[in-house]
C-alpha cells in the first residue's frame, strides 16, 4: 500500500468524523429528547450510504476503500452507540436500552439492504 493511499484514507477519516460531530450537534440541537437519536441517524445514514457505495458495480475498488473504510469509518460510529446504550442503562432506562441497541440494529441492517439495492440499480 503506498502512503499515498494511507493519505487518501487518512483525509477521509478525519472529514467523515469531523462530519459526524457537525451531524451530531445539529441533530442534537433540535432533538434534545434523552433518545441519543444523533448516534442513530449518522448510523443509519452511514449504512445506507455503505450499501450504496459496495454495490455500485463501476467504482474502482480503491475508491471503494478510501470512501467505505475511511470516510464512513470516521463518519459511522459503533462505540458511541454501544456507549449511549450503557448510558440509558446506567439512567435505569433499560426498556430504552433494549429497544435503541436491538431495534436500532435492525433499522440499520434494513438501510445498509436498501442502500445496496438502491446502488445495484444504478
Amino acid at each position: 500500500m503506498s502512503i499515498l493511499v494511507l493519505l487518501a484514507l487518512s483525509l477521509a477519516g478525519g472529514v467523515g468524523a469531523a462530519t459526524r460531530f457537525l451531524v451530531d450537534e445539529l441533530i442534537r440541537s433540535r432533538l434534545d429528547s434523552g433518545v441519543p437519536w444523533a448516534t442513530f441517524l449518522i448510523n443509519l445514514s452511514g449504512s445506507f450510504a455503505l450499501g450504496i457505495l459496495l454495490s455500485a458495480a463501476d467504482l474502482d475498488p480503491l475508491w471503494v476503500r478510501i470512501l467505505g473504510t475511511g470516510l464512513l469509518g470516521g463518519y459511522t460510529t459503533l462505540s458511541t452507540a454501544s456507549y449511549d446504550v450503557v448510558r440509558l442503562l446506567m439512567g435505569r432506562r433499560a426498556v430504552v436500552a433494549a429497544v435503541y441497541a436491538l431495534g436500532g440494529l435492525a433499522v440499520i441492517l434494513l438501510a445498509a439492504v436498501g442502500g445496496i439495492l438502491l446502488g445495484q440499480r444504478l
